[in-house]
Protein backbone atom coordinates (compact mmCIF):
# COMPACT_ATOMS: atom_id res chain seq x y z
CA UNK A 1 0.00 0.00 0.00
CA UNK A 2 1.51 3.18 -1.12
CA UNK A 3 1.76 5.81 1.46
CA UNK A 4 1.00 9.53 1.51
CA UNK A 5 3.64 11.88 2.51
CA UNK A 6 2.61 15.16 4.46
CA UNK A 7 5.33 18.64 4.72
CA UNK A 8 8.07 18.23 7.03
CA UNK A 9 8.30 21.22 9.36
CA UNK A 10 11.02 22.35 7.47
CA UNK A 11 8.80 22.85 4.38
CA UNK A 12 6.18 24.51 6.57
CA UNK A 13 8.65 26.97 8.62
CA UNK A 14 9.64 28.30 4.81
CA UNK A 15 6.12 28.72 3.56
CA UNK A 16 5.69 30.71 6.72
CA UNK A 17 8.37 33.03 6.03
CA UNK A 18 8.05 33.55 2.30
CA UNK A 19 3.87 34.23 3.28
CA UNK A 20 5.07 36.51 5.67
CA UNK A 21 7.71 38.40 3.80
CA UNK A 22 4.96 38.58 0.98
CA UNK A 23 1.95 40.18 3.35
CA UNK A 24 4.69 42.24 5.09
CA UNK A 25 5.76 44.13 1.80
CA UNK A 26 1.81 44.26 1.02
CA UNK A 27 1.09 45.87 4.37
CA UNK A 28 3.77 48.63 3.92
CA UNK A 29 2.58 49.63 0.60
CA UNK A 30 -1.09 50.21 1.87
CA UNK A 31 0.46 51.90 5.38
CA UNK A 32 2.09 54.66 2.92
CA UNK A 33 -1.23 55.01 0.46
CA UNK A 34 -3.60 55.20 3.96
CA UNK A 35 -0.81 58.09 5.31
CA UNK A 36 -0.40 59.96 1.79
CA UNK A 37 -4.66 60.33 1.72
CA UNK A 38 -4.68 61.51 5.00
CA UNK A 39 -1.85 64.28 4.03
CA UNK A 40 -3.65 64.85 1.25
CA UNK A 41 -6.98 64.99 3.19
CA UNK A 42 -5.18 67.49 5.58
CA UNK A 43 -4.17 69.88 2.45
CA UNK A 44 -7.96 70.14 1.41
CA UNK A 45 -9.17 70.87 4.88
CA UNK A 46 -6.48 73.43 5.46
CA UNK A 47 -7.31 75.18 2.19
CA UNK A 48 -11.01 74.80 2.66
CA UNK A 49 -10.33 76.78 5.88
CA UNK A 50 -8.20 79.76 4.10
CA UNK A 51 -10.94 79.98 1.92
CA UNK A 52 -13.36 80.52 4.72
CA UNK A 53 -10.97 82.57 6.53
CA UNK A 54 -11.21 84.85 3.71
CA UNK A 55 -14.98 84.89 3.13
CA UNK A 56 -15.33 85.85 7.04
CA UNK A 57 -13.25 88.71 6.07
CA UNK A 58 -15.47 89.28 3.01
CA UNK A 59 -18.86 89.43 5.14
CA UNK A 60 -17.46 90.99 8.20
CA UNK A 61 -16.72 94.55 8.45
CA UNK A 62 -15.08 96.51 11.08
CA UNK A 63 -16.72 98.97 13.73
CA UNK A 64 -14.99 101.81 12.14
CA UNK A 65 -17.38 103.89 9.66
CA UNK A 66 -16.74 106.86 7.12
CA UNK A 67 -18.89 109.99 6.77
CA UNK A 68 -19.87 110.24 3.23
CA UNK A 69 -21.25 114.13 2.91
CA UNK A 70 -23.51 114.71 -0.25
CA UNK A 71 -24.24 118.14 -1.30
CA UNK A 72 -26.25 119.37 -4.88
CA UNK A 73 -24.35 119.40 -7.89
CA UNK A 74 -21.08 119.41 -6.09
CA UNK A 75 -18.67 116.59 -5.86
CA UNK A 76 -18.62 113.99 -2.76
CA UNK A 77 -16.33 114.60 0.23
CA UNK A 78 -15.59 112.19 3.16
CA UNK A 79 -14.37 112.24 6.67
CA UNK A 80 -11.40 110.80 6.27
CA UNK A 81 -10.67 111.31 2.90
CA UNK A 82 -9.42 107.87 2.65
CA UNK A 83 -12.95 106.89 3.24
CA UNK A 84 -13.88 108.24 -0.19
CA UNK A 85 -13.54 104.72 -2.15
CA UNK A 86 -16.28 103.56 0.01
CA UNK A 87 -18.95 106.30 -0.36
CA UNK A 88 -21.44 105.06 -3.17
CA UNK A 89 -21.06 107.29 -6.27
CA UNK A 90 -24.50 109.38 -7.53
CA UNK A 91 -24.79 109.88 -11.25
CA UNK A 92 -27.08 112.91 -10.68
CA UNK A 93 -25.51 114.33 -7.98
CA UNK A 94 -28.75 116.82 -7.30
CA UNK A 95 -30.88 114.26 -5.67
CA UNK A 96 -28.16 113.15 -3.16
CA UNK A 97 -27.90 115.34 -0.34
CA UNK A 98 -26.66 114.80 3.13
CA UNK A 99 -24.04 112.83 5.42
CA UNK A 100 -24.13 108.95 4.79
CA UNK A 101 -22.41 106.74 7.53
CA UNK A 102 -21.04 103.55 6.16
CA UNK A 103 -19.32 100.63 7.78
CA UNK A 104 -15.15 100.85 6.33
CA UNK A 105 -12.97 97.50 6.83
CA UNK A 106 -12.52 94.15 7.06
CA UNK A 107 -11.86 91.86 9.47
CA UNK A 108 -10.58 88.25 10.26
CA UNK A 109 -11.94 85.35 12.82
CA UNK A 110 -11.03 85.45 16.11
CA UNK A 111 -9.45 82.60 17.14
CA UNK A 112 -10.80 79.59 19.48
CA UNK A 113 -9.20 80.80 22.20
CA UNK A 114 -5.88 78.95 23.45
CA UNK A 115 -5.36 77.02 26.76
CA UNK A 116 -1.73 78.96 27.82
CA UNK A 117 -1.84 78.88 31.69
CA UNK A 118 -4.24 82.16 32.11
CA UNK A 119 -6.99 81.24 33.95
CA UNK A 120 -9.01 83.74 32.30
CA UNK A 121 -8.61 82.56 28.70
CA UNK A 122 -8.93 78.93 29.34
CA UNK A 123 -9.78 76.46 25.60
CA UNK A 124 -13.49 75.70 25.66
CA UNK A 125 -13.04 73.92 22.61
CA UNK A 126 -16.21 74.84 21.14
CA UNK A 127 -14.82 76.21 17.75
CA UNK A 128 -16.38 79.45 18.31
CA UNK A 129 -14.39 82.78 17.72
CA UNK A 130 -14.09 84.04 20.90
CA UNK A 131 -14.35 87.67 21.36
CA UNK A 132 -13.81 89.89 24.40
CA UNK A 133 -17.02 89.47 26.52
CA UNK A 134 -20.27 88.79 24.73
CA UNK A 135 -20.08 91.38 21.78
CA UNK A 136 -19.46 89.56 18.41
CA UNK A 137 -17.90 92.66 16.93
CA UNK A 138 -15.08 93.40 20.36
CA UNK A 139 -11.94 92.61 19.89
CA UNK A 140 -10.49 88.88 20.00
CA UNK A 141 -9.34 87.80 23.69
CA UNK A 142 -6.45 86.52 22.04
CA UNK A 143 -4.73 86.18 18.69
CA UNK A 144 -3.74 82.86 18.83
CA UNK A 145 -6.02 79.40 19.57
CA UNK A 146 -7.38 76.99 17.67
CA UNK A 147 -9.49 77.07 14.04
CA UNK A 148 -12.97 78.68 14.84
CA UNK A 149 -14.10 76.13 12.78
CA UNK A 150 -17.79 76.26 14.36
CA UNK A 151 -17.96 80.14 12.95
CA UNK A 152 -16.42 79.35 9.76
CA UNK A 153 -18.82 76.37 9.00
CA UNK A 154 -15.91 74.10 8.32
CA UNK A 155 -14.08 70.77 9.28
CA UNK A 156 -13.66 70.92 12.81
CA UNK A 157 -10.34 68.50 12.75
CA UNK A 158 -7.63 67.12 10.58
CA UNK A 159 -7.34 63.48 9.14
CA UNK A 160 -5.57 62.64 12.37
CA UNK A 161 -8.36 64.03 14.49
CA UNK A 162 -6.30 66.40 15.91
CA UNK A 163 -7.43 70.41 15.69
CA UNK A 164 -6.04 72.97 13.75
CA UNK A 165 -4.07 75.53 15.06
CA UNK A 166 -5.28 79.25 13.76
CA UNK A 167 -2.77 82.65 14.51
CA UNK A 168 -3.73 86.33 12.89
CA UNK A 169 -2.23 89.49 13.92
CA UNK A 170 -3.80 91.65 15.73
CA UNK A 171 -4.59 94.53 13.69
CA UNK A 172 -6.43 92.29 10.93
CA UNK A 173 -8.97 90.71 13.44
CA UNK A 174 -9.57 93.23 15.78
CA UNK A 175 -12.72 95.79 16.22
CA UNK A 176 -11.28 98.60 14.37
CA UNK A 177 -10.18 96.57 11.12
CA UNK A 178 -7.45 96.38 9.07
CA UNK A 179 -6.20 98.74 5.95
CA UNK A 180 -4.31 99.04 2.96
CA UNK A 181 -0.80 99.78 5.05
CA UNK A 182 -1.67 97.23 7.82
CA UNK A 183 1.22 94.42 7.69
CA UNK A 184 1.12 91.04 9.62
CA UNK A 185 3.11 89.86 12.31
CA UNK A 186 3.64 86.63 11.66
CA UNK A 187 6.52 84.72 10.14
CA UNK A 188 7.20 81.59 8.37
CA UNK A 189 10.82 80.14 8.01
CA UNK A 190 11.98 76.33 6.85
CA UNK A 191 13.85 75.44 10.41
CA UNK A 192 14.80 76.58 14.15
CA UNK A 193 17.77 76.11 16.03
CA UNK A 194 15.95 77.61 19.41
CA UNK A 195 11.92 77.60 19.66
CA UNK A 196 13.08 79.72 22.42
CA UNK A 197 14.15 83.14 20.70
CA UNK A 198 13.28 84.81 17.46
CA UNK A 199 15.97 82.81 14.98
CA UNK A 200 13.09 82.96 11.86
CA UNK A 201 15.28 84.69 9.14
CA UNK A 202 13.06 87.54 7.59
CA UNK A 203 11.14 86.35 4.16
CA UNK A 204 12.99 82.76 4.58
CA UNK A 205 9.74 80.98 3.29
CA UNK A 206 7.01 83.74 4.19
CA UNK A 207 7.10 87.07 6.49
CA UNK A 208 5.12 89.69 8.25
CA UNK A 209 2.00 87.64 6.89
CA UNK A 210 -1.50 88.09 8.81
CA UNK A 211 -2.65 84.36 9.21
CA UNK A 212 -1.05 81.10 9.68
CA UNK A 213 -2.58 77.38 9.83
CA UNK A 214 -1.28 74.28 11.32
CA UNK A 215 -2.22 70.52 11.36
CA UNK A 216 0.08 68.87 14.01
CA UNK A 217 0.30 66.08 11.42
CA UNK A 218 0.83 62.45 11.63
CA UNK A 219 2.03 62.17 15.09
CA UNK A 220 0.51 64.80 16.15
CA UNK A 221 2.35 65.99 18.96
CA UNK A 222 1.73 69.37 20.70
CA UNK A 223 -2.30 69.43 19.29
CA UNK A 224 -5.15 69.11 20.87
CA UNK A 225 -7.14 66.35 19.72
CA UNK A 226 -11.40 66.48 19.30
CA UNK A 227 -11.94 64.65 22.50
CA UNK A 228 -10.21 67.55 24.21
CA UNK A 229 -6.77 65.82 25.38
CA UNK A 230 -3.84 67.51 24.19
CA UNK A 231 -0.98 64.95 23.25
CA UNK A 232 2.55 64.65 24.22
CA UNK A 233 4.66 67.62 23.11
CA UNK A 234 7.05 67.49 20.55
CA UNK A 235 10.88 67.24 20.91
CA UNK A 236 12.56 69.16 18.48
CA UNK A 237 12.58 72.76 17.78
CA UNK A 238 11.27 72.95 14.52
CA UNK A 239 7.67 71.49 15.65
CA UNK A 240 7.62 73.65 19.22
CA UNK A 241 7.73 76.91 17.08
CA UNK A 242 4.58 75.48 15.51
CA UNK A 243 2.61 74.15 19.65
CA UNK A 244 4.21 77.47 21.05
CA UNK A 245 2.88 81.07 21.32
CA UNK A 246 5.15 83.50 19.90
CA UNK A 247 5.10 84.44 15.75
CA UNK A 248 7.38 82.31 14.70
CA UNK A 249 6.38 79.21 12.86
CA UNK A 250 8.17 76.48 10.67
CA UNK A 251 7.02 75.09 6.99
CA UNK A 252 9.48 72.51 5.66
CA UNK A 253 9.93 68.96 3.95
CA UNK A 254 8.58 66.48 6.47
CA UNK A 255 11.53 64.50 8.38
CA UNK A 256 14.47 66.37 6.85
CA UNK A 257 18.00 66.18 8.09
CA UNK A 258 18.00 68.19 11.80
CA UNK A 259 14.68 66.88 13.00
CA UNK A 260 14.76 65.40 16.60
CA UNK A 261 14.56 61.32 15.43
CA UNK A 262 13.23 62.90 12.27
CA UNK A 263 10.06 63.74 13.53
CA UNK A 264 8.59 66.94 11.76
CA UNK A 265 5.36 66.24 9.55
CA UNK A 266 3.38 69.21 10.28
CA UNK A 267 1.60 70.85 7.67
CA UNK A 268 1.45 74.63 7.22
CA UNK A 269 -0.49 76.97 5.15
CA UNK A 270 -0.52 81.12 5.74
CA UNK A 271 -2.39 83.66 3.84
CA UNK A 272 -0.57 87.16 3.21
CA UNK A 273 -1.54 90.27 3.75
CA UNK A 274 -1.57 90.97 -0.15
CA UNK A 275 -3.07 87.76 -0.55
CA UNK A 276 -6.62 89.32 1.67
CA UNK A 277 -6.67 92.54 0.45
CA UNK A 278 -6.00 91.19 -3.44
CA UNK A 279 -9.43 89.67 -2.84
CA UNK A 280 -11.43 91.40 -0.40
CA UNK A 281 -10.98 94.96 -1.39
CA UNK A 282 -8.90 94.58 -4.96
CA UNK A 283 -9.49 98.06 -6.04
CA UNK A 284 -8.04 99.27 -2.93
CA UNK A 285 -11.05 99.68 -1.00
CA UNK A 286 -9.40 98.99 2.32
CA UNK A 287 -8.83 102.60 4.28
Amino acid sequence: MKRTRGFTLIELAIVLVIMTILIGGLAMPLSAQIQARRIAETNRTLEEAREAIIGYAMSHRSTATCTCTYSPGNPVTATPLACLSFCPVSTVTDTVTGDITLPTGHRLPCPDKLDDGDPLTTDDGDGVADHIGANLTADCVKPYGYLPWATLGVASQDAWGNRLRYAVTDTFSQSAGFSNSDEGDLSVCDSSANSGTSDCEPGNVADKVPVVLVSYGSNGWGALNVNGKTQAPPNSDNEKENANTDTEFVSRTPSRAGDAAGEFDDLVKWISADQLRGRICPAGGCP
